[in-house]
């Protein structure tokens, strides 16, 4: 066994392969570019090696200077992660050379799978049902174009050596095409440093689901059954699932004798997945290889008691595996989310900054289930523009999927994290979602549910009357502890009163609490009585309560006469009044915001790649008017309805911060 490995990574997977090598006594290097040296991974390992500036292709994906961190170090294995370069074959090769194992499958097995316009090839050699396309190499927008009309719209134009959802688009037409080619490209050579493009036809209504293999170099191969990936975001999955609720066993089995069988055509050994898509009939047509570790692999992991990382480990050493297909039973359901560095309500855009709180729940047990939270952050620590936007990766297990559902619920509740945009709220959307609770969802479930845009979560009566009767007795211990402050100054107790006011989300409600040593009993108006319990004092930042003997765990936030509540998804101002204060208030006239409907504001922290019109130019609904990259994605910015630019701000190569006014209209 190995006594000293590489993690050529960073982030939450090289916090990730460390926590397994430190549990089977193997040293561990760290890896670092001027971004990260103050990153969890930077801290977690035995050793850390600077190798380059913030910018992945002057750093992680330049393999001569992870080749010297080798070196340095006497590292005798170097696990790869996913991305960067873990589907390289050119470093496999250079670590082949200078007699260091490459945690991961051989360098002709990457070659052959690792490439999609290859593996798409001998997966049709060895007669695997395939989706549509055009797999030769393709050299510029006009015969993108032209491919594409050949297989006919929609298409999926995709990066050959892509992965993580960049280089990706789908096109309907031909400006699209062509937009989506030059995009791509620009992006697969960003990310990858390979810019060749392929297109497919893109399968509407399809589910995305992947089977996990895991091969030896002994001739052993097993699938460890399949995790359900349809509910994506521009081609990234946001939230996977194992099993899946769409297969039966049949379908599943078939699945994986295929999978294995195109792992073992190639002489794969180490952990790699098979990804197909599948339609409403389950039939289903293979799509890629990852020759890698899937970000989504813990939920494999929670159902089948197996360390992947571990395993990998193992089989680069040289074992053989410790079990066969028989002894690989699906045990529980486990539902994994991806935390993104993403704000919802300004359609999913990239953000940036200080983790000023960061406090994920407690891993371990929670509810009748599991909690596992795989990151590679921690509180005080910055979000870079650099890297890709994933904070964690919260996951939980259960017995069942609804137990799973109900777990993950309470887990994203609990979730804090402030100084930053991120996905919390869109995640407990979905996980309430009628849709994902039924199991009934495709690819498109993001895109069909939620075609304008995430814009928070409207609570129903029901959930509006517990929160509101769980702050009106926080507030009443907020306001007896206020007492006793004014009391102790005043030389009197100034009396709290029974009566209050709830107002949120668009709704009033009038009360009377009547509290006891275990907690209140809150009657509103109508007569409808909630009992509320919990330990929340002041200051606290999360409310565990019990509202009706059922859990409701709210972040809790100070506001002028009451609290931000943030629970569920939805983001609520709860302002608590005695009845006169809430007659006063009903006068109150509304504040406006400001007018920015005549200038186009930058929508994230990011450089401007291009200016696509001028000073006095009209433009249309719909017409490109800018191009803004931020972690290694290309946003083009259109027009949202018909006018005339009066006035430019910026220029290719300018770094803007959120909000600051790019053009300025008539």
């Amino acid at each position: 066994m190995f006594e000293k490995i590489l993690i050529a990574n960073r982030g939450e997977i090289a916090c990730r392969v460390i926590k397994t090598a430190r549990k089977m006594g193997i040293k561990t290097v760290a890896v670092y570019s001027d971004a990260d040296r103050q990153a969890l991974h930077v801290q977690m390992a035995d050793e850390a090696v600077h190798i380059g500036p913030p910018p992945a292709n002057q750093s992680y994906i330049v393999i001569d200077k992870v080749m010297e961190a080798i070196k340095a170090t006497g590292a005798q294995a170097v696990h790869p992660g996913y991305g960067f370069l873990s589907e390289n074959p050119k470093f496999a090769e250079a670590l082949e050379a200078a007699g260091v194992a490459f945690i991961g499958p051989p360098k002709g097995a990457i070659e052959a799978m690792g490439d999609k316009i290859t593996s798409k090839k001998i997966a049709q050699e060895a007669k695997v049902s395939t989706v549509p396309g055009y797999m030769g190499l393709i050299g510029d927008a006009d015969e993108a174009v032209k491919i594409s009309n050949d297989i006919g719209y929609p298409v999926m134009i995709k990066a050959s050596a892509g992965g993580g959802g960049k280089g990706m688009r789908i096109a309907w037409n031909d400006e699209e095409a062509r937009e989506g080619f030059q995009s791509s490209k620009n992006e697969a050579a960003s990310s990858f440093g390979d810019d060749r493009i392929f297109i497919e036809k893109f399968v509407t209504q399809p589910r995305h689901i992947e089977i996990q293999v895991l091969c030896d170099s002994h001739g052993n191969g097993v699938y460890l059954h399949e995790r359900e990936c349809s509910i994506q975001r521009r081609n990234q999955k946001v939230v996977e699932e194992a099993p899946s609720p769409f297969l039966d066993e049949a379908t599943r089995k078939a699945m994986g004798e295929q999978a294995v069988a195109l792992a073992k055509a190639v002489n794969y050994a180490s952990a790699g997945t098979v990804e197909f898509i599948v339609d409403g009939d389950k039939n289903f047509y293979f799509l890629e290889m990852n020759t890698r570790l899937q970000v989504e692999h813990p939920v494999t992991e929670l159902i089948t008691g197996v360390d992947l990382v571990e395993q990998m480990i193992r089989v680069a050493s040289g074992e053989k595996l410790p079990f066969q297909q028989s002894d690989l039973k699906i045990n529980g359901w486990a539902i994994e989310n991806r935390l993104y560095a993403e704000d919802p309500y300004r359609g999913f855009l990239p953000s940036i900054g200080r983790l000023t709180r960061y406090r994920p729940p407690a891993e371990g047990e929670m509810g009748g289930g599991v909690v596992r939270n795989d990151t590679g952050v921690y509180e005080g620590g910055e979000i870079s523009m650099y890297y890709d936007p994933m904070i964690a990766k919260l996951c939980t297990w259960a017995p069942t999927r609804e137990g799973a559902i109900e777990v993950m619920r309470n887990a994203l509740d609990s979730f804090e994290v402030e100084g930053i945009g991120h996905n919390l709220p869109f995640l407990s959307a979905v996980m309430d979602h009628p849709k994902f609770i039924s199991g009934d969802m495709t690819t498109a479930f993001i895109a069909e549910e939620y075609p304008d845009g995430f814009e928070g979560v409207t609570l129903d009566e029901p959930a509006l009357r517990r929160v509101a009767a769980a702050c009106a007795a926080m507030n009443r211990v907020a306001e007896i502890r206020r007492a006793r402050i004014s009391g102790t100054l005043d030389n009197h107790e100034r009396h709290v009163g029974e009566a209050w006011n709830v107002a949120l989300q668009n709704a009033s409600f009038d009360m009377v609490i009547a509290a006891d040593h275990g907690g209140s009993t809150v009657t509103f108006e109508d007569g409808t009585v909630h009992r509320v319990e919990g330990n929340w004092t002041p200051g606290d930042a999360l409310a565990r309560m019990r509202v009706d003997g059922g859990p409701l765990v709210m972040k809790v936030g100070k506001v002028s006469g009451g609290f931000r509540i943030r629970t569920r998804g939805a983001d609520l101002k709860v302002h608590v009044r005695t009845p006169r204060q809430a007659e006063l208030a009903r006068m109150m006239p509304e504040k406006l915001p400001p007018d920015t409907s005549k200038m186009l504001l930058c929508p994230m922290p990011g450089l401007i790649v291009k200016i696509n019109v001028e000073e006095g130019q009209e433009v249309q609904e719909g017409q490109a008017l800018c191009t803004v990259e931020a972690m290694k994605m290309e946003n083009i910015l259109r027009a949202e309805r018909k006018g005339v630019v009066s006035k430019i701000n910026a220029g290719p190569g300018d770094s803007l911060a959120v909000d600051d006014v790019i053009m300025e209209f008539e």
